[in-house]
Order: structure tokens, then sequence, then C-alpha cells
């Protein structure tokens, strides 16, 4: 058609660079995307030691400018890493009407995180708390410290300042990081903060890397900010599975709260 379209932000993880393949296939199903890197791309810094929120609000504002995108407000759509600074950009940014995060963190993670005069720290890492089998492939399933605990909890993102609804895609065999234990806990402090509970779809059986239906699961990989190949997790039925509902789960969510009634809205009404 002629649009405009609902328009998303799709970030991708600690890999960098400009994976574009999701963006596409969104696109092909009545979506304006955005594939947006945010290091290790053309004139972007080589390394993620620190990121500016700036940097994706001048992201957001050409969404929200553009005359091939729908308003009121725009989706975000983020993995892993990006998943949390999805979270920061709803937390922080104006016209984010909906987040969905797959195998997300609601702890800022591997850089600080910087917006005017706000700045969120790194969640740290217990490298003793890594487990490396005889292949050489390590388990950092519990590297990271609780965001519940002492000065970690600087780290938690304020998401209970975001005005837009979530979704969190969980696999229950992730081995990058407590994904379900992030959702959970994220859940927690909006409806603490009397901010509507986020949708949670969790899969047994899937790992971290859940990706478009039919990609072929990736058990294990070299992670660039541990420096060494990482198992994911994932037994291989459940994770295709998994891959081909939640690409199904997201885009009703984005057609549900992008395509449907204006941002401020609720189902209750």
């Amino acid at each position: 058609g002629d649009g405009p379209f609902p328009g998303i932000i799709d970030l991708y993880g600690a890999g960098g660079g400009l994976p574009e393949y999701r963006a596409c296939l969104l696109a092909n199903y009545g979506f304006a995307v955005l594939a947006l890197a945010f290091y290790n791309y053309e004139d972007l810094p080589k390394d993620m030691k620190e990121l500016n929120l700036e940097y994706f609000e001048e992201a957001v504002n050409y969404m929200l400018q553009h005359t091939q995108v729908k308003g009121p407000g725009i989706g975000l759509l983020g993995f892993s890493k990006g998943g949390d600074l999805c979270i920061s950009m709803a937390s922080f940014l104006k016209g984010i009407t909906a987040t969905a995060v797959v195998n997300g963190s609601v702890a800022n993670v591997g850089s600080v995180l910087r917006y005017k005069d706000i700045t969120i720290p790194p969640i740290s890492i217990d490298t003793k708390r890594i487990k490396v089998n005889k292949s050489g492939i390590a388990d950092i399933i519990d590297a990271l410290k609780s965001p519940l605990e002492g000065p970690e909890r600087q780290s938690f993102i304020p998401l209970e300042k975001a005005e837009c609804r979530f979704l969190f895609i969980v696999g229950q065999d992730d081995h990058n990081w407590k994904s379900e234990f992030y959702a959970v806990e994220g859940s927690k402090r909006l409806q603490a903060h009397g901010k509507e509970k986020p949708e949670i779809i969790c899969y047994p059986g899937a790992g971290h890397y859940i990706e478009p239906p039919f990609f072929p699961m990736c058990a294990a990989s070299m992670h660039l900010l541990v420096g060494m190949p990482v198992m994911w997790g994932g037994e291989p039925k459940a994770h295709c599975e998994a891959q081909i509902d939640a690409w199904q789960q997201i885009q009703a969510f984005f057609r549900r709260h992008l395509v449907g009634k204006p941002s401020g809205t609720t189902n209750k009404l």
C-alpha cells in the first residue's frame, strides 16, 4: 500500500554492526522499520564503553517526523543488549507507544549509558562465576550480579517512567543471562508504580538467540564482550517452535498498539 505505516526501530545485540534482516522481514508485513546500528558501524564508535541516549532520540524523532510513518507513536524491538537499550529509550524518550524485548535485561549491561544529566552504570560482572566446559565454551548465565542488591540497583533501568506497553519474549533455556528473572522483575516494578502489567511470553527449551522463523538455532558462538565463545542455550525443536510463535506474537503486539487505538487508551476502556 501507499502508507503511512506503523513505525518500528529495530535494535540488535552486543555484536554491533548493522543486522538488517529482521527489519526487512517485518517491512514485508506492513511496518516501516529502521534498523539502527549503535556501535562498530561506519562512523560510530568501535567499542561499546559509553552510549548516549541522544543518539537514539535522534532516531525516534526521525521516525516520528517521517511521512511514511503512521503516528502518533512508534514501536521499539530489541534483542539482548538491544532489549535493555529499548527499555532505556522507552523510559526516557517521548513518542514510544509499544516496546517488545526479546531475551533482554531490565538492567543496563556492558556500557555506561548517559542521557542529559543522567548516568546509568552497567551492572557488574563476576568473572569467577563463568564456567568453561571441556570444549572451551563458557557458560556465563551466572556472571552478571543481581540488579536488586546493593550498588547494582543503580543499573536497574527506571522503566516505570515509560508511557508505553511492554512485551517480554523469554527463552527459558537462555544461557546468556536470566531473561525470565529480568522480565518478572520488570513486571513487578511496573505494577508497583501503578503501570499496566506487561505481556510476558515464556518458551520452555528456547535459548538466547530467538530469531525469525526457520533461522537455524545458534547454540554457541563468539561473545565480543566476554572475549570467548559462549553457549546460548536452547533445544533445537523447542527453539524452532518458539521462533515461529514469537514472530507472530511480536507482529500481533505491534499491530494491537501501533495500528489500533491511539496512544493513551487501554484495553480496559
